[in-house]
């Protein structure tokens, strides 16, 4: 099942189109994908460029063309020779900001076009190394089955990073080749499992949404507005800034959210109003 199969399933339940998510999740992943529809696909882009938490297991001892046990393997090699602590060794060297090159069978365009879609049309494929934050890379067991290891891994990363590159490239600086065989992504921002539904649930229309402050208040830092300052966002107009945010949700004393509010020359201006002038 692929992120957009859930937003059709989505669509029929809330009974609208509108419906969006933040972050794709790869078909053989599972855990959260934050879903939005109507007026909170507003909110998506902020929340998924929020950082996130998965559990993954990493394979030593075969390569795969999409660094995962869903591709097809390119090499393999004997991982007897290698210990825990070379595990960690390489492993810690990925840990804070780093360059990491994305998986060719990945969703970044390259002219255009989606990288796997040009590897599954015979293209080779090497995207440039981005910069990404690791602020969590733990290893949660060690198994060694056979010629191969699997390292069970907890890993909390800023948005953009691919569980997949540090299989590839732990088991690459190990020299024996490594892939994902697993992957659970348990947070996205300030969305935990504890927050989510079942795909059954969504079938089934069993569930409550989540008001529009509650995800607000889950995103963002919050400024408190006075009656004349909700009036002034309605229309759209500015106030003066109070916080050194770069960005924040106004919220009404009766617990509404106003705007979205971003500082600039002194000035608090709203870039997404969601209450209807009075």
């Amino acid at each position: 099942m692929t992120s957009h199969d859930v937003v059709a399933i989505a669509r029929r339940a809330l009974g609208t189109r509108k419906v969006g998510h933040a972050g794709t999740l790869d078909p053989m992943a599972t855990g959260i994908l934050v879903l939005g529809f109507n007026n909170g696909t507003r909110l998506l882009q902020y929340i998924t460029d929020g950082d996130k938490t998965y559990q993954a297991t990493v394979v030593l001892g075969a390569a795969t063309v999409t660094d995962d046990a869903e591709g097809e393997v390119i090499s393999s090699a004997d991982t007897s020779s290698i210990t825990d602590a070379a595990i960690e060794n390489e492993l810690s060297r990925m840990r804070g900001t780093i360059m990491q090159r994305p998986s060719s069978v990945s969703a970044v365009k390259v002219d255009g076009e989606r990288a796997y879609d040009r590897v599954r049309a015979g293209e080779v494929v090497e995207l440039a190394a981005r910069e990404v934050t690791i602020s969590q890379l733990d290893i949660l067991q060690i198994r060694r089955l056979g010629a191969r290891i699997e390292v069970d891994i907890e890993v909390t990363c800023s948005a953009g990073t691919f569980i997949r590159a540090i299989a590839r490239d732990c088991g690459a600086a190990l020299g024996v080749g490594g892939h994902l065989s697993s992957l659970r992504r348990s947070r996205v921002a300030g969305f935990g499992l504890d927050r989510a539904i079942s795909l059954t649930q969504l079938k089934s229309e069993q569930f409550t949404v989540l008001p529009l402050t509650d995800v607000a208040r889950a995103t963002f830092k919050v400024r408190d507005l006075g009656l004349d300052e909700r009036s002034e966002l309605s229309f759209g107009r500015a106030l003066t800034a109070n916080s050194t945010d770069d960005i924040y949700a106004g919220i009404s004393a009766d617990n509404e959210l106003i705007a979205l509010l971003s500082n600039k020359d002194g000035f608090a201006k709203p870039i997404a109003v969601f209450a209807a002038a009075k």
